[in-house]
C-alpha cells in the first residue's frame, strides 16, 4: 500500500546544517580577528601611513632688479637650465650711458680734489710771501718812526707805512683762513681716499651693477616654470618673470592625523610610492621634520572655533620627508604629485624638533659687488686723473 505526501505539509529546515554554518562563520570571524590582531601587534602598529602626501619643492622666482625692456628670452617653460645660465636680457643702452656718465663724474671728482691739494700748496706759498712782506713793512715803519724827530720823514709817510702794515696783516689773515678752509676739505685724506672721490667711485659701482643686472641668469639649476615675460615687454624691478624649480632636491609633505604623531621622530625611515610610477617604484627617505602647526593654523582663513557651534575635527599636521637623491635622479618627480607614505616609528630615539631638514643647502648667490674688473677700471680712472697729487706727502697740512 503506497502512501502519498501531503503537499500542504510545512517544511522542516535542517536545523543542524544551519547551526553548523553559523558556527563556521563565527569561527572564521574569530580567526580573522585573531589574525589581524597578531598582524597589528607584530607589524602594523609600528607603521603610520597616509595617502594625503604630495611632492613639494622650492619655487625660485626670477625677477628683475632694474627697469628695462626685454630684448631676448633664452629659456622657456619645461626647459632644464643650469646655474648662471642666461635666462633673459634687458636692453643695456640706458645702463651703458649711466656707466659712462658715472666714470666721467669720477674723473671730474678726482681732478677737483687734485685742485684742492694744489690750492693748499699755493696758499702756503702766499702765506710765506705775505709774512715776508709784513716783516719788511714792519722794519720800514720802525726805521721811519726813528727819523720822524729829525724831520726826514713826514707824518703822512709814516701813516702810510702803518696802514700798509695793517693791510698786509689782513691779507695774511685772509690767506691763513683760506688755507684752513682748504685744509678742512682735504685734511686726513689723499686723492683716492677723499670723500668726493669715494662717492664718485660708489656711483661707478652702482652703474656697473645696473649694467650687469641687464643679464638675468638662473640662480640655481632646475626646470623653468611659469614664464610670463615676452620679448619687447617693459619690466619694472621686482616683476615676476619666471620661476626655476630644482627637481633634484624635492621633498614630500605628508599630512598625518594628529593621532598618528605620537611616536614620530626625526630620522625615522619612510617608504613612499608615487601615483606617477604606480606600485612598481618605491622611494626611500627619512622623516626630516614636523610642521610647527596644523594645516588649518596656517590657512588664509583659519577656523574660529571660539565662535558659533563647535565640532571637533581631527587635525592634520604636515610632515616633511626627504628622499634619496639617487632614486630621484633615476625617477624624477614633479611638484604637486600624489604620494603614499609609510613611516617606520619603531625607533623613537630621534629628536622631536628638526635642526636641519635638507639633504644639501640651497647654493648661496655670489655678490655682484665683488667685481675685480670694475675695481681695476676705477683704479685706472683715479690714477690717470690724480697725477702727482696721489703722493701721500700732500696730505700733511697745517697752519703756519
Amino acid at each position: 500500500m503506497s502512501t502519498t505526501e501531503n503537499p500542504n505539509a510545512p517544511a522542516h529546515p535542517n536545523g543542524n546544517g544551519r547551526r553548523r554554518n553559523l558556527l563556521l562563520l563565527a569561527l572564521l570571524a574569530v580567526l580573522g580577528a585573531a589574525g589581524y590582531s597578531g598582524y597589528w601587534f607584530a607589524y602594523a602598529r609600528h607603521y603610520q601611513s597616509t595617502d594625503d602626501a604630495y611632492v613639494s619643492s622650492d619655487i625660485v622666482q626670477v625677477t628683475s632688479e632694474v627697469p628695462g625692456t626685454v630684448i631676448a628670452v633664452h629659456a622657456d617653460d619645461t626647459q632644464n637650465v643650469q646655474r648662471e645660465q642666461a635666462l633673459l636680457e634687458l636692453d643695456p643702452a640706458d645702463a651703458k650711458v649711466a656707466m659712462s656718465q658715472a666714470e666721467a663724474n669720477l674723473a671730474r671728482a678726482v681732478r677737483a680734489v687734485r685742485t684742492l691739494f694744489a690750492q693748499s700748496g699755493q696758499l702756503r706759498a702766499q702765506i710765506a710771501e705775505r709774512e715776508t712782506e709784513l716783516k719788511r713793512a714792519d722794519n720800514d715803519y720802525r726805521r721811519r718812526a726813528g727819523l720822524l724827530s729829525d724831520g726826514a720823514v713826514s707824518n703822512e709817510e709814516l701813516a702810510h707805512a702803518k696802514d700798509n702794515i695793517a693791510q698786509l696783516r689782513a691779507a695774511l689773515a685772509a690767506a691763513r683762513e683760506q688755507l684752513n678752509a682748504t685744509a678742512a676739505q682735504i685734511d686726513g685724506t689723499t686723492v683716492p681716499t677723499h670723500p668726493q672721490v669715494l662717492a664718485a667711485e660708489a656711483a661707478v659701482r652702482d652703474a656697473a651693477l645696473a649694467l650687469r643686472r641687464t643679464r638675468i641668469a638662473a640662480p640655481l639649476a632646475g626646470v623653468v616654470a611659469r614664464r610670463s615675460v615676452q620679448v619687447g615687454q617693459r619690466v619694472a624691478p621686482g616683476t615676476p618673470l619666471m620661476a626655476v624649480v630644482p627637481l633634484d632636491d624635492v621633498w614630500v609633505d605628508a599630512n598625518f592625523k594628529e593621532v598618528q604623531l605620537q611616536n614620530m621622530r626625526v630620522g625615522q625611515p619612510v617608504t613612499l610610492r608615487a601615483d606617477l610610477y604606480g606600485g612598481g617604484m618605491e622611494y626611500h627617505g627619512k622623516l626630516a621634520g614636523l610642521s610647527a602647526g596644523s594645516g588649518t593654523a596656517f590657512a588664509l582663513l583659519p577656523a574660529q572655533n571660539a565662535s558659533g557651534n563647535w565640532i571637533k575635527i581631527v587635525q592634520r599636521v604636515p610632515v616633511r620627508i626627504v628622499l634619496d637623491p639617487q632614486e630621484l635622479k633615476s625617477h624624477p618627480l614633479r611638484v604637486g604629485l600624489s604620494m603614499t607614505a609609510r613611516v617606520d616609528v619603531r625607533d623613537t630615539s630621534g629628536a622631536l624638533i628638526a635642526e636641519q631638514v635638507r639633504n644639501r643647502p640651497l647654493p648661496s648667490q655670489p655678490s655682484l659687488a665683488d667685481d675685480p674688473e670694475v675695481e681695476a677700471r676705477i683704479a685706472r680712472i683715479v690714477s690717470a686723473n690724480a697725477g702727482g697729487a696721489m703722493v701721500a706727502g700732500l696730505n700733511s697740512l697745517g697752519s703756519p
